[in-house]
């Protein structure tokens, strides 16, 4: 099993997050996450959120969690956090998601399987989330917003990553402050091979920074 995409998945979530975040700035990015979680088909979508967070990603995640009828988590560093969250979720648009407080290591602890991960590149933490994250066996797509800013300058998706993961490609897209994502391939499918069989060649493209993997 892996991760399939459903382009009529994607567009039913991209329309409904349109018409719910059309009051929001920046609401291209919550169309463009909800599009992409809804069109994987993520049954586990997870994200981080801090105070005085842009609340139309959340918003557009929870849309995509509807339409493949999984589970949509948010991490909070504290309760203060989480009560605004909940307040601005239910005020903006009535929609809802799990709702967990506490550090990156003991928040991920009992979340497995993630098929969908948003974290945002400006809070200090975002790259100890990743590092902890669970991925799912399916595979996973992992996004960092806010990728413009300079607490994520130097940062590189294999430097985060479990080393047996396979990145299938990776992108940055100039959407709101930048948007960096990697798509991450089947557990099982790995790059390495005997003696004798194809192995896994990677590519960059040094003009638009995409990574490229495929077989020889």
């Amino acid at each position: 099993m892996k991760l399939v995409w459903s382009p009529e998945t994607a567009t039913k979530a991209y329309i409904e997050t349109v018409k719910s975040c059309e009051l929001f700035e920046q609401s291209s990015i919550a169309e463009l996450v909800s599009a992409m979680a809804a069109g994987w088909d993520a049954k586990l979508i997870v994200e981080t959120w801090s105070r005085g967070g842009a609340i139309s990603t959340s918003i557009g995640l929870s849309i995509a969690r509807n339409h493949t009828k999984g589970r949509h988590v948010c991490i909070v560093p504290d309760e203060d956090s989480k009560s605004e969250y909940v307040e601005s979720m239910t005020r903006s648009s009535g929609q809802s998601a799990e709702v967990i407080v506490g550090e990156p290591e003991e928040a991920m602890e009992g979340i497995q399987g993630i098929d969908f991960l948003v974290v945002d590149s400006s809070v200090k933490e975002f790259a100890r989330i990743l590092r902890v994250a669970k991925l799912g066996i399916r595979g996973a797509v992992l996004m960092c917003k806010n990728a413009s800013s300079r607490v994520a300058s130097d940062f590189r998706w294999r430097a985060v990553l479990d080393r047996e993961l396979r990145i299938v490609r990776s992108v940055f897209l100039p959407v709101g402050q930048g948007l960096d994502m990697v798509h991450v391939g089947a557990r099982g499918g790995g790059s390495a091979r005997r003696n004798g069989e194809s192995r896994w060649i990677k590519h960059v493209d040094r003009k638009s920074g995409e990574e490229f993997v495929f077989r020889k």
